[in-house]
């Protein structure tokens, strides 16, 4: 039997950060080594026009965010990992499911409020019809799996109503997909943890893996602590959940029961988790550096694999058009 089809990607809009990572990247890095899935890990270069990236900067960041999703553990040889825009199909198919999909349906993605909150200058049709090509990119691979937070739902729902919406059209043939439900940590923001951790707030909000240990140290000096609420205060949670994830079990233990018992040192605190953070990723920023001084190499990997999606792209194609009668 073959092994269930997951498909996942992320915008290059700037260096993944210790959100991204905990969010995402780990758990795929965990789903591909388990050997138990087909895995489609995508750069969505496509998705990121919506935006108000500059071409210069796009082309940039595509590179760099390849690179850090490699040294990062995406491993090409048991993931078929490509850059979006680089695979014939996506675009052809989101037009294709264009057609069976009604205004309506777009206008309640609350993803669309969302993203034209963040750009009221720039509230392009691609912003309202971003979910359409996101299904594309699932459906294209057949993709059986999404392994998503529960905030993304909606998203995943319209998907399989599209798949359905084109099969009531034009006969059977896309399969239902369904989430992989993954227990994501809640990353908040460093200077204002009741908000999550996002590169749009700005440098001093977020920790980035290739972040070097001196600026990982100036970053969460700055953090907030108890200033705002005192015991149990979010952004005193806030790094007591990253200092979990990254640091000693023992020394998490400790420090959380310091903050119960009101003899926590947030200078500690923050200097343990510093410390933490850095060794974690020592070995990522090795790896990163490496890609990006080699990008004959980074090309070759990413050239591999969007030969090896476009086969599968082309197979699903092949079967639309006849499906719709443009072949």
């Amino acid at each position: 039997m073959s092994k269930p089809v997951i498909i996942s990607g992320i915008q290059p809009t700037g260096n993944l950060h210790i959100g991204n990572y905990l969010g995402a990247v780990k758990n795929w890095v965990e789903l591909q080594n388990s050997g138990q899935y087909e895995m489609y890990i995508f750069i969505a270069d496509l998705h990121s026009l919506t935006g108000m990236q500059s071409a210069e900067e796009r082309r940039k960041q595509i590179k760099t965010t390849a690179a850090e999703l490699l040294a990062a553990g995406i491993d090409p040889k048991k993931t078929t990992f490509f850059v979006q825009s680089e695979v014939d199909g996506h675009t052809e198919l989101g037009w294709i499911f264009n057609t069976v999909t009604h205004v309506s349906e777009l206008e309640r993605m609350t993803q669309f409020k969302d993203k034209s909150a963040h750009q009221e200058k720039n509230i392009n049709a691609g912003l309202l019809t971003y979910p359409i090509l996101q299904a594309a990119d699932i459906l294209l691979y057949k993709g059986q799996l999404v392994p998503i937070g529960q905030d993304q739902i909606q998203h995943l729902e319209l998907t399989n109503d599209i798949g359905r919406w084109f099969n009531n059209r034009y006969g059977e043939f896309f399969g239902e997909v369904k989430p992989l439900l993954t227990k994501i940590p809640k990353v908040m923001s460093l200077l204002e943890p009741t908000k999550k951790m996002s590169k749009s707030l700005g440098q001093g909000h977020v920790v980035e893996l290739a972040d070097e240990p001196e600026t990982i140290e100036t970053k969460l000096k700055k953090a907030v602590t108890a200033t705002e609420g005192g015991a149990g205060a979010p952004g005193v949670q806030n790094l007591l959940l990253l200092l979990k994830e990254f640091g000693d079990a023992k020394l998490h233990v400790k420090f959380v029961d310091d903050e119960k018992n009101g003899t926590i040192r947030y200078g500690d605190l923050k200097t343990a988790l510093a410390d933490a953070i850095s060794k974690t990723f020592a070995d990522f920023r090795k790896k990163r550096a490496e890609y990006l001084a080699d990008e004959k190499k980074l090309q070759k990997v990413l050239k591999a694999g969007a030969d090896n999606a476009q086969k599968v792209a082309d197979k699903t194609m092949t079967e639309v058009r006849k499906l719709v009668g443009i072949k």
